[in-house]
């Protein structure tokens, strides 16, 4: 039980740390020229999650994002793949993978604490 208690309280911090810092990070090595830029053009990825205002409940902790929500769907990574292969929207394309990732990682944990 001690274990569960544990998980649950390092979901979010892993989740929101994912979000917030491994972006600075991501930024940092591979656009070092303008890696304050880039992180805030991932950090702005953040409004994506606008469409969980579209569900009901609009947060639900047992809900996997990735293909429920319509900026989160199979289709929508696609279209973020795409944006790699352009260099004014390639630093937009990593956030919004890498968004994704990280709200796959949070799908992973409902497995193990759900």
């Amino acid at each position: 039980m001690q274990n569960f208690a544990f998980l649950t309280a390092l979901r979010p911090v892993l989740h929101y740390g994912l979000h917030f810092a491994a972006p600075g990070l991501l930024a940092y090595i591979f656009f070092r020229d303008r890696w304050q830029k880039a992180w805030l053009i991932m950090i702005a990825t953040m409004l994506v999650d606008a469409d969980h205002l579209l569900a009901k409940p609009i947060f639900d902790p047992m809900r996997c994002s990735v293909g429920f929500h319509p900026l989160h769907s199979y289709y929508a990574v696609g279209v973020y793949v795409v944006l790699l292969f352009f260099p004014k929207t390639r630093i937009l394309g990593v956030g919004l993978l890498f968004h994704m990732l990280t709200d796959f990682e949070d799908c992973q944990w409902i497995g193990l604490v759900g």
